[in-house]
């Protein structure tokens, strides 16, 4: 199947960005304003980390393979499946950003985890 490599890649750019996305802006700090002078200095701050530029990168490299996968399958099999990469990102956060996870959010990824099983193997 050729579509594997690609939902392995989507999956995990997306985890991988938006989990160092996630890291660079709790080094950065709060947004506690709205207006365009705080925003533009947030944003001046985040593209000093390196995460953040990694996350991004991982987060375009994300949307070209998912332009990709979608020119070759269905998009209600792209879709669901690349849901996958809610369970990675949870368990990602969980293991680098040293997140807590709930028991119902447990329950949550135990919930996608069969869903994408079926949409995968209904292809």
């Amino acid at each position: 199947m050729r579509t594997a490599p690609y939902l392995m890649l989507i999956v995990l750019s997306t985890a991988g960005g938006e989990i160092s996305v996630a890291h660079a802006i709790k080094q950065v700090g709060e947004v506690q304003c709205f207006a365009l002078k705080s925003l533009l200095d947030f944003l001046r701050r985040a593209l000093r980390q390196p995460c953040f530029l990694l996350g991004i990168a991982l987060l375009a490299l994300n949307f070209f393979a998912l332009l990709t996968l979608l020119s070759w399958a269905n998009v209600s099999f792209v879709i669901p499946t690349t849901a996958l990469s809610y369970v990675v990102g949870a368990l990602a956060a969980k293991q680098l950003l040293g997140e807590r996870l709930t028991p119902l959010r447990w329950a949550g990824i135990l919930l996608v985890s069969p869903g994408v099983a079926l949409v995968t193997f209904g292809e």
